[in-house]
């Protein structure tokens, strides 16, 4: 452990001009005693450590010292590619391989460039999780992302409606989709997704499975998800919609839906009009959905559907009434 952080100690030391103890103690996590400390173990191990003392003082390595314990471990390496996305990084147990990964490229690089990670910090952040979502890690998480770094099978137990079942797992991939995480894979001889957060027991094996080097994680979530969004619309409504209506749509429903039925809508009515078959859900969330449109949007069937938007009208009305 102390190992570790005098070497820590050494690469901040060597991508700064110099550090004070108490900025030394809050990136260590110990005490300002313990950074004094630490200096005087490297200074006795023959590393050139100068504290400069009074106000504006600090540590420095003296003489251009540069350490070449600066080899990216292989997790450092793989955390160093996600290390945009902090958040996910942290609840996949991988903050500190990143955090080490990016202190050991800054020591590496040249003076001018050492500001490359807060500049780069400063101006783009991701923040996964919707709108009005608190995000909530899954429990099992890190396991499973250990297991999906060491290509190693595990037997898993899945929430399935109100059952579980038992599944032996070659884990391929995880993807963090709107805040929700998932699981990609292998069970038997197909890739299949699964929620993170309905996995109530993962508990790795000692052997490792063979990886298929064809398999392409973007290019299978993309083709799943497609998948998925298609296989939600079940039910079709046609809706007549003026120009405001047309322009609205992508942004109430489906997008990739509402944008298809436009295309292949007739050509407008004397009034401006268009009239489209929308596939959706449900007509529950259709109702919901197109309500957002106002009077910009008319659903001419399915009639129950109709019918329902018309006492929602009247209700409406009379609520509004002077």
């Amino acid at each position: 452990m102390r190992a570790a952080r005098l070497i820590k100690m050494v690469l901040l030391l060597q991508s700064r001009p110099s550090m004070t103890a108490a900025e030394l103690a809050r990136e260590l996590e110990v005490s300002e005693r313990t950074v004094t400390r630490d200096a005087l173990a490297l200074s006795e191990a023959g590393v050139p450590v100068y504290a400069d003392r009074g106000r504006g003082g600090g540590y420095r390595l003296v003489g251009g010292y540069r350490t070449r314990l600066t080899g990216l471990a292989r997790s450092e390496a793989e955390a160093l590619f996600l290390s945009g996305v902090p958040g996910a990084l942290r609840e996949m147990g991988l903050d500190d391989a990143a955090s080490a990964a990016r202190l050991k490229v800054s020591a590496a690089l040249l003076p001018s460039l050492r500001d490359a990670s807060e500049s780069a910090a400063q101006r783009f952040h991701l923040d996964a999780p919707g709108w009005y979502q608190e995000p909530d890690t899954p429990e099992l998480l890190p396991v499973i992302a250990r297991a999906v770094w060491d290509d190693r099978l595990v037997d898993a137990t899945y929430r399935r409606d109100e059952r579980e079942v038992e599944r032996e797992l070659a884990p391929y991939g995880l993807v963090l989709k709107a805040g929700v995480w998932y699981l990609c894979a292998r069970a038997g001889d197909a890739v299949r997704v699964y929620r993170v957060d309905r996995f109530t027991r993962v508990e790795p094996r000692e052997e490792r499975f063979d990886r298929d080097e064809a398999f392409d994680l973007p290019g299978f979530w993309e083709e799943r998800a497609a998948q998925f969004a298609r296989s939600l619309l079940r039910t079709a409504v046609v809706v007549r919609l003026t120009e405001a209506g047309a322009r609205g749509l992508p942004y109430v429903t489906d997008r990739a839906a509402a944008l298809e039925a436009l295309e292949t809508a007739g050509p407008p009515d004397s009034a401006g009009r268009v009239t489209v078959t929308l596939p959706v859900e449900s007509e529950e969330v259709a109702f919901g959905q197109l309500l957002g449109l106002g009077p910009e949007a008319e659903v001419l069937e399915p009639l129950t559907l109709r019918e329902r938007f018309a006492r929602a009208a009247a209700r409406m009305a009379r609520l509004y009434e002077p």
